[in-house]
C-alpha cells in the first residue's frame, strides 16, 4: 500500500524534460525554484542549468552497466526531491536519468522539494533536508524499496571527514567538490544507483 504523502507527491510529479525546461526557463529569467528566491540561489540555478546540458551531452555508461540495468524486470519509480539551486542534484540528476532511459521499467519523476515538505521529513539524511533524495519505489505495491542521495558515496565519504576535521563545509571544499564530479565523470553516480537496482534483484549483478 503506498503511503498518501508518497502518491500525493507522485501526482505532483513531473518528468525530467519538464523539470530541465523548468531550469533553464528560469536561468534565462533571473529565478530560482524554492521559497527563496535570493542572488545566490538564481546564480546556482544559471551554473546547475549549464551543469545538466553538459552532463546529457557527456555521461558514458559502460556496456556492462547498460547490460544490468535492461535486464532488470520489475517496474519501479524513482522519485527524486530536489531544487534548481542544488549543486549535488545537478550532477546527480541527469545521470539517474540516463540510466532510467535505458529501461522502460524505471519511471523518473521529480517534486520539488519546498513544495512537498512532508514528503521530504520522511527522508531526512541525518536531520537534515538534504537533496537530491532518490526514492525507490516499488509500482506493484507501493512499497519504498530504498533510497539514494544526497550525494553518491564517494562524494560522501569526502564531505563526512572534512566535516570531521574542519567542522563545516567551507566555500573552498564546495569548490573541490565540483571538481570531483566532473572528473569521477558521473561514474560513481551510475555506480550507486545500479547497486540499487542489484541489491533487489540481484541475478542481473552475478
Amino acid at each position: 500500500m503506498i503511503h498518501p504523502t508518497i502518491k500525493e507527491s507522485l501526482a505532483k510529479s513531473i518528468s525530467y524534460d519538464t523539470y530541465k525546461n523548468l531550469v533553464n526557463e528560469l536561468a534565462d529569467t533571473e529565478g530560482t525554484t524554492g521559497l527563496e528566491q535570493t542572488e545566490a540561489l538564481i546564480n546556482y540555478t544559471k551554473l546547475n542549468a549549464r551543469r545538466m546540458k553538459r552532463w546529457d551531452k557527456t555521461l558514458k555508461i559502460s556496456d556492462d552497466n547498460k547490460k544490468k540495468v535492461l535486464e532488470f524486470n520489475h517496474s519501479i519509480t524513482w522519485l527524486i526531491i530536489t531544487e534548481s539551486w542544488c549543486g549535488d542534484a545537478a550532477h546527480v540528476i541527469p545521470v539517474l536519468n540516463k540510466l532510467a532511459e535505458l529501461n522502460d521499467n524505471i519511471d523518473l519523476k521529480i517534486v520539488l522539494r519546498d513544495e512537498n515538505l512532508e514528503l521530504m521529513d520522511m527522508f531526512l539524511t541525518n536531520g537534515g533536508r538534504a537533496i537530491a533524495k532518490l526514492i525507490m519505489i516499488d509500482n506493484e505495491s507501493g512499497e519504498v524499496l530504498n533510497t539514494f542521495g544526497p550525494r553518491p558515496s564517494e562524494a560522501t565519504t569526502l564531505v563526512n571527514n572534512y566535516k570531521a576535521e574542519h567542522g563545516k563545509l567551507t566555500p573552498e571544499f564546495k569548490e573541490d567538490l565540483q571538481v570531483w564530479y566532473n572528473k569521477n565523470k558521473g561514474q560513481n553516480i551510475i555506480h550507486d544507483a545500479v547497486k540499487l537496482l542489484c541489491d533487489f534483484q540481484p541475478a542481473i549483478c552475478v
